[in-house]
């Protein structure tokens, strides 16, 4: 890799100041039977309230891991994470989660699997119904309630799968890779319906993902991994004015940052 391309870009500090997720000398190691097999090295990011951000990085490069010791899924080798001061050691109730497949459970309705949450966290249930159906209308699903998994195309299953993690309102959102198994037109819709509901409900996104413009796209700010194990290689900011189109994606400053990033993983002759 160039010189050139490990230099992080400037950062400008968020509208936003308050530090909502801090991670700290983070570290994961997987033992197997084969040996440890070290997945992230240390790393140190601050995500602020309210803010997208977005981190893109090699196949294998831990992204994934890194969002599920934020979820609190799995425990950190060393290092720590703090969600508004607290130490996340098990899944926090400020959290919600969106994979890459939806996850619906095929028995159940559209609402009765928005409302899984809910149910799971023993809440009040006639407050969250108002909630799951006014999320179900905002994001086009309208009249759809009563359908099952089966009768909904995946971008449909996926708007469910965003509204289920929206459903009993958690300070974070963590996605992984949420629109990898959808087609590209689909793609841009839900690029666009995730930063609508980003605008409106102003939730801090933690979005991983292996498409360099959806990045830029999307987030406040774009975190690039090195390779496996992955620790920070650069930090761009996503100087793009908001709310933002399709049509931006020709704008000069949206393509000089993608092939900026882009070239962290051309300089070693791969990208995801």
């Amino acid at each position: 890799m160039s010189a050139s391309l490990r230099v992080v870009s400037e950062t400008r500090e968020p509208a936003k100041t308050r530090r909502l997720i801090t991670i700290a000398g983070l570290e994961k190691t997987y033992r197997t039977r084969d040996g440890d097999v070290p997945s992230l090295r240390p790393i140190d990011l601050d995500i602020h309230d309210g803010e997208f951000v977005a981190v893109v990085g090699p196949s294998g490069c831990g992204k994934s891991t890194l969002l599920k010791l934020v979820a609190g899924l799995i425990k950190p080798t060393a290092g720590e994470i703090r969600i508004d001061g607290k130490l996340v050691e098990e899944p926090p109730d400020d959290v919600g989660i969106v994979f890459q497949s939806p996850v619906l459970l095929a028995w159940r309705t559209v609402l009765r699997n928005v409302m899984m949450p809910v149910e799971v966290r023993k809440l009040d249930r006639a407050s969250h119904l108002e909630r799951a159906r006014k999320l179900l209308a905002t994001a086009g699903l309208e009249g759809f309630e009563n359908k099952f998994p089966w009768q909904l195309s995946g971008g449909m299953q996926q708007r469910t799968a965003i509204c289920r993690a929206l459903v009993h309102d958690p300070k974070i959102v963590l996605m992984d890779e949420p629109f990898g198994a959808l087609d590209a037109l689909t793609r841009e819709r839900m690029n666009l319906e995730l930063q609508r509901i980003h605008q409106e409900t102003g939730k801090t996104i933690l979005l991983i993902t292996h498409s360099i413009p959806e990045a830029v796209f999307l987030a406040d700010r774009v975190v690039v991994m090195s390779e496996r194990p992955g620790t920070i290689a650069a930090i761009y900011d996503v100087k793009l004015p908001r709310p933002r189109r399709l049509e931006m994606m020709g704008d000069p400053i949206f393509s000089a940052l993608t092939q900026t990033i882009r070239g962290h993983f051309y300089a070693r002759g791969q990208i995801d």
